[in-house]
Order: structure tokens, then sequence, then C-alpha cells
């Protein structure tokens, strides 16, 4: 275990230059789902893959600069229901049955198997943290490192700090965010009470559903411009909203381990497992506390607080998520 480094994080870096993949494609993962996937980097080098956040957000061309493209085989997809993979979510009949946590662990799996790979790093962002962590402990021997940031592990707490415990820090957005739910579904999940909406056979009332849960999103997590312009698009909107409600309205998939959640619990699995976990202070999920009793029940991982940063841990977060993939590529494997 490593003790906490906070503030600037080595000599200012950045994030590599941009890059364009070699190889893309879309590969049939069963139950009418084709995931869309890329490679980028060194056909020959060491291999990683990136886990995006939402769940729904998508995979950005942006997430390649996190790796020395001279030395990583750098592999992106987009998860069930998002971006270019297909059935979309943002289409209404779409079935949401076929997109939960075993699914997109499974697809992980036929994705490495696809690609020849025999182990690689895991880099995760917000939800892809928590899909990255539990992969890790459920497939052991694949995953060489992880990298993880915007840390989160899917526990209940987690979920009803965000979706309730920050009313009393933003009491105005709150009220509307409630307003949008009959009375009647305002004292259990509210996740599940919004996914319930955004489900519902009128467009009308799925629009208004998705449109107060992005509005939600962007009071408490401050993000940045390209992130907010994105809820401007109502497709992407409601295909975004609709997929998060569904898994933090469903304990994200993992299963029962408490308020604490299954990650939390089941930390020590990652013992042989190194990882560095780039956490903004003023990430609002920090307030649980959680990212710091992960790194202390979790022996081989580094914990870097960024001062004054948030979800998105910015210029100083990037320099140590380089610093870190560009010291596993050195890390025999």
């Amino acid at each position: 275990m490593s003790r906490p480094a906070r503030g600037r994080y080595g000599a200012r870096m950045g994030r590599y230059p941009e890059i364009e993949p070699y190889d893309q494609g879309m590969l049939d993962v069963g139950d009418g789902n084709r995931l869309y996937w890329e490679t980028s980097g060194n056909p020959h080098g060491r291999p990683a893959v990136v886990l995006h956040g939402g769940p729904g957000s998508g995979a950005g061309a942006g997430l390649r600069r996190y790796f020395d493209p001279a030395a990583y085989r750098i592999v992106l997809f987009h998860q069930r229901g998002a971006g270019r993979s297909r059935p979309s979510a943002a289409d209404p009949a779409t079935d949401m049955s076929a997109n939960t946590a075993p699914h997109l662990m499974a697809d992980l799996e036929r994705l490495r198997a696809h690609l020849g790979i025999e182990r690689w790093l895991v880099w995760g962002v917000s939800f892809g943290s928590a899909l990255g962590l539990r992969y890790a402990q459920t497939h052991p021997g694949v995953v060489s490192e992880l990298v993880l940031t915007g840390v989160a592990t899917g526990s209940p707490a987690e979920v009803d700090l965000l979706t309730r415990g920050l009313g009393r820090i933003f009491p105005e957005a709150f009220e509307r965010f409630l307003a949008e739910l009959p009375e009647d579904e305002r004292d259990g999940s509210l996740a599940a009470a919004y996914n319930r909406l955004l489900e519902s056979p009128d467009p009308e009332v799925r629009a208004r559903a998705a449109q107060a849960w992005t509005d939600w999103e962007t009071a408490i997590i401050p993000a940045p411009p390209g992130s907010v312009e994105r809820f401007r698009d109502p497709e992407f909107r409601y295909g975004f909203a609709r997929t998060v409600t569904h898994y933090w309205g469903n304990d994200h998939f993992f299963g029962d381990g408490g308020e604490q959640g299954v990650v939390l619990r089941d930390a020590h699995l990652l013992a042989d497992v190194p990882g560095t976990l780039v956490q903004g202070s003023l990430d609002f999920g920090n307030l649980l506390g959680t990212v710091w009793r992960l790194h202390h029940a979790w022996p081989g991982s580094e914990l870097v607080i960024v001062d004054d940063a948030g979800h998105d841990a910015g210029a100083v977060g990037d320099d140590a998520l380089v610093a870190a993939t560009d010291r596993y590529a050195r890390r025999r494997p």
C-alpha cells in the first residue's frame, strides 16, 4: 500500500498527441448486440482496454491519448447500447434486460478472445472504473494492471448519495429533480423511479424524464463543456439517462454486497493486481470515503489525490494517469 500523493504529480506531461485507429470492427456478442471496437497505437505493444463511463457515455477518441502509442496496443470499445454499438439504448424498442454488468464482462472476454489477447491493462473512468474493478475481481489472471479515475465502486451507498444525499448541498436543483416524479415515487429508489418514466410508452414522458435526469447530473457533477454539450442532443440524452437509471436502479447488477457494495467487500481479490487510483479531492464521491477505503483494502494500489479537482481530475489528473500508464508499460508482463 502506498501513501496517497497529493497536488501536482511529477513533471507536467499532458496527454499524448491524437492518433487514429489502425483497425476497427463490429463484434457480435449475442442477444442481438454488436459492439463497436477499435485498436490504435502499436499492434505489437502491451494490450490495454479502455472502459468508458456513464454507463452509456461511449468512448471518446481522446481516451486513446492516455497511452504511449509506441508502447501500447490500445483497445477502445463502446459498451452495449452506447455510442456506435447496436442496438442503441436511445431506441425505446431496445431490450435493456440484455444489458447488465455480467453481460458487459462477458463482452470483454469475447473481445479479448477475438483480438487474441492473453492479458491486458484495464483503464476505467467513473462507471468504467467500477466495471473494471469487478471484472478484475471475477476474472483473475486476465488483468495485468488497473488505472482508474473518477473512481466509483457501484455501491448502493454511492447511488443514494448521488441521487438523494446531495439534495442537501443542491436544494434548488434537487427540488426540480424530485418534481418530475409522481409524489408516491419520491421516497424509494429515485434511479428506479426515473427508469420507470424513461421506459414509459409515452415519448413526451420519456423526453421530460431524460431532461430532468441530465439536468440533475449537470448540477451535481461539474463537467467540461463538451460533456455538457452532449446532453443537448435528445437522442444521446435519452439513451444515457435510460442506461444510467437502469444500472443505478438495480445495484449495477453486481449482486448484494450491502451498503458498501461487492467491490469494496471483495477488494482482497485484487491483491495480485497493481493499480493506480486518480481522484479529485472535490469529487462528491469522496464524501463517503469509498476511494480511501478501497485503497487501504487493496495492498497493490496507489492513490493520487488531485487537489481542488472534481470528478474530472483535470490537467494534473491527466499527468498522473499518463505517468501510471508509462510506468506500467515498463513493467514486466
